[in-house]
């Protein structure tokens, strides 16, 4: 009965009539097809028990009597890919095309020698007669773009499956790669400003364009999106950018802080959008300091950030600005929240403290400072001029002449360490050492002219 059934599924397959005639043919042709598929058969069991050079005699056998079936071949590229031949699977699968271009199996064959022996541009060949059959194959079609590095067609491609389909997450990954060359993002550009066009409320165009302007430091670009999201959807996150803007030119406050904080918190938007809403409502918070609590509660945002140390960065701000006791305020939140060993900004709070004349700050600062970067002459020089101002002359004395000790090319540093001996020693009464380190830092400061 085995051996019935397999004579029958062969005679569907081939999808020959002349295989159906009565028994009145000739003789010669009945036993002809009899011996046909008595190959055919045994090279079906031989492949069931995984025989493969058996199987290939008995096909070969079956080419002799009917050259020109192309299930034989398609056969005979089972059997040579099973047994790892794969120039032969190829040219018989390739054989059974010739011979029936419509049989989608036979193209699949093809495609997948190709595929398994990664040669990927002869994968091409099938895969883009396979896409008639089915129109999924065009994701295979993607990742052989990749694969054979043909970026501008993988990356159209990605965007028609994209508008066809929606998105998925190995397209995404895709375009993520073909983005990362420069000369790939003024297509996308423009793809997704078609995009809008043609769907203004698909809300992720708008995003994935923002993010595109952002990554290349076109922020004005960005926020200009963000304003045609704000009228198309105007409950998205990221509209509240836009709002933010808007509400803060009308000067209507608390709902520039309300859009700001949905913004800060959204983990949606990128962080250098952040920063610049930080940045103006900084300077929006300068000229109406009613509102310093917002701008204490927005940094708090930013307390994860591995890129920008906000606090400091806003320090620095009012530091520019001359506006000490905010700068330390700043500088000092920066410090409890582990930027503690921060050599620029001890620095800039030392100068800080000093302008405000907290000498006892400054000098319990730069000992700590001194503690952990003792080759630093920066630090020698300001508990210098603490002490000097403490009236500690002789610990001033001491400490800044170490300090030169650690002075490598730094005219005004050297300058300022001089001018501070000159200062202790007077505080000493050794008016002669005065006059000497007065007269060195006059030296240095017409160098450094």
């Amino acid at each position: 009965m085995k051996k019935v059934a397999f004579i029958i599924l062969f005679l569907v397959l081939q999808c020959n009539s002349t295989l159906l005639l009565a028994q009145t043919e000739p003789e010669e042709i009945k036993q002809e097809k009899d011996q046909f598929q008595e190959f055919f058969y045994e090279a079906l069991l031989q492949k069931g028990i995984e025989n493969y050079d058996k199987a290939i005699k008995a096909l070969e056998q079956c080419v002799k009597l009917q050259p020109n079936n192309a299930i034989v071949y398609f056969e005979l590229g089972k059997n040579y890919l099973a047994s790892k031949d794969y120039g032969n699977a190829y040219s018989s699968f390739e054989h059974a095309t010739q011979i029936d271009p419509k049989n989608k199996w036979f193209w699949v064959g093809m495609y997948d020698v190709s595929y398994e022996t990664t040669n990927y541009n002869q994968a091409l060949i099938a895969i883009n007669k396979l896409i008639p059959f089915d129109e999924k194959y065009k994701e295979d079609l993607t990742s052989l773009y990749m694969g054979t590095k043909q970026f501008d067609k993988a990356l159209d491609l990605i965007n028609e499956l994209n508008a066809t389909f929606g998105k998925s997450e190995r397209r995404e990954l895709y375009k993520m790669q073909i983005l990362s060359e420069g000369k790939f993002q003024n297509v996308e550009e423009s793809n997704l400003i078609a995009q809008i066009d043609k769907n203004p409320k698909e809300e992720s165009n708008y995003i994935a364009l923002i993010n595109l302007f952002s990554k290349n430091n076109e922020t004005e670009k960005a926020f200009d999106i963000t304003k045609k999201l704000a009228v198309a959807i105007p409950n998205s996150e990221w509209a509240q950018v836009s709002l933010f803007e808007v509400y803060l030119d009308n000067n209507e406050a608390l709902k520039a802080i309300n859009a700001m904080n949905i913004s800060l918190a959204s983990a949606k938007i990128d962080s250098k959008i952040k920063h610049r809403m930080l940045n103006e409502f900084l300077i929006f918070v300068d000229k109406n300091p009613q509102y310093s609590s917002d701008l204490d509660k927005a940094i708090a945002y930013f307390d994860a950030d591995k890129e920008v140390d906000v606090a400091k960065e806003i320090g620095k701000y009012y530091h520019s600005k001359k506006q000490w006791t905010k700068a330390i305020t700043y500088y000092e939140s920066a410090l409890k929240n582990g930027s503690a060993e921060d050599i620029e900004m001890n620095l800039l709070l030392l100068q800080a403290y000093t302008e405000v004349k907290q000498f006892d700050l400054v000098a319990k600062k730069a000992i700590t400072m001194i503690e952990t970067f003792p080759t630093q002459p920066q630090f020698y020089y300001y508990l210098g001029l603490a002490n000097n101002q403490l009236q500690q002359f002789k610990k001033a004395k001491e400490i800044l002449e170490m300090g030169l000790d650690y002075l490598v090319d730094d005219i005004t540093l050297e300058t300022n360490i001089n001018i501070q001996l000159g200062e202790a020693y007077n505080g000493l009464g050794d008016f002669k050492k005065k006059e000497l380190y007065f007269s060195k830092a006059n030296e240095l400061l017409k160098q450094k002219k």
